[in-house]
């Protein structure tokens, strides 16, 4: 049985799951290093995915009016052939695009619990994935506009948003990159990037509610207490996220993360060399 996280750690958590699940900087990578390195032990992947759950209704109350058009849309137009149009192909986007990392989930759950946080991999994926989000920037034609969403656009979308299944890769990072390779305009790709991930999040955060309320073995365990009030502040500090990152992407490349993930990857891994955190 692992010890139990005290009420800092829950909210320190919270907050930074807030600050990182929107940011091109992967949350999931955040949460293992802030409670490995600050805390001493791993707050575990039910924590990250419950508190997931606060950021993703944060997605849904930024884009309630969306959210809604797009869920009449596509109900209105399974019956009404004029009524399919942007909105209607949204819903089915994201839809179809879900699939993949549904099933890839499921089946590589056990490891993504395990071996996946390794603290070696989630500082190289750091790195690594810097680079393709800086190549993303520099290849991207970034000339579509959402309006121009395909169904092809919606299932390399899909299939990138599976690498965030590794802490590290970022799931806003994989998806909003795989869309400037696809040419699409940077805020369209990060929207899309925002309600595709709705399913997804929303699914393991309710997935993982048993494991994360009844913790065993290795790892920081949270009260259920502490699981609330940590996932409440995710979705207050994530709700600004979202609004701040929509800003700045219409006007600001994503290269302005590429160096700051370089760096905190590095660091860690100089951490690691040096002894001073554990891997695992």
């Amino acid at each position: 049985m692992g010890e139990s996280m005290t009420w800092v750690q829950a909210l320190v958590l919270g907050l930074v799951q807030g600050l990182t699940e929107f940011l091109p900087v992967s949350s999931s990578a955040h949460l293992r290093i802030v409670s490995s390195v600050f805390f001493g032990d791993d707050a575990g992947a039910s924590f990250t995915a419950v508190t997931q759950l606060g950021t993703e209704a944060a997605v849904l109350v930024y884009f309630a009016k969306d959210i809604a058009r797009i869920v009449r849309a596509w109900l209105g137009g399974l019956t009404d052939a004029a009524r399919r149009g942007l909105d209607y192909r949204i819903g089915w986007y994201v839809i179809i695009a879900t699939i993949p990392i549904g099933v890839l989930g499921l089946l590589f759950k056990d490891q993504i619990r395990t071996g996946a946080r390794n603290l070696w991999l989630v500082s190289f994926m750091l790195i690594a994935f810097a680079l393709v989000i800086a190549a993303g920037e520099h290849y991207g034609r970034k000339q579509r506009p959402i309006q121009q969403l395909t169904t092809r656009d919606g299932l390399v979308m899909g299939f990138a948003q599976c690498l965030a299944l590794i802490p590290g890769v970022s799931r806003s990072g994989a998806t909003s990159t795989a869309g400037l390779f696809l040419g699409l305009e940077r805020e369209a790709a990060v929207r899309f990037s925002f309600l595709l991930a709705i399913p997804a999040v929303t699914a393991s955060g309710l997935f993982s509610l048993p494991d994360a309320f009844e913790p065993a073995g290795a790892g920081l365990n949270a009260s259920g207490a502490q699981l609330l009030v940590a996932t409440l502040l995710a979705f207050a500090v994530g709700y600004a996220s979202v609004a701040w990152l929509l800003r700045f992407v219409a006007r600001h490349s994503l290269n302005w993360f590429v160096g700051y993930r370089i760096v905190l990857g590095a660091t860690i891994m100089a951490l690691l060399a040096g002894g001073v955190v554990s891997a695992t």
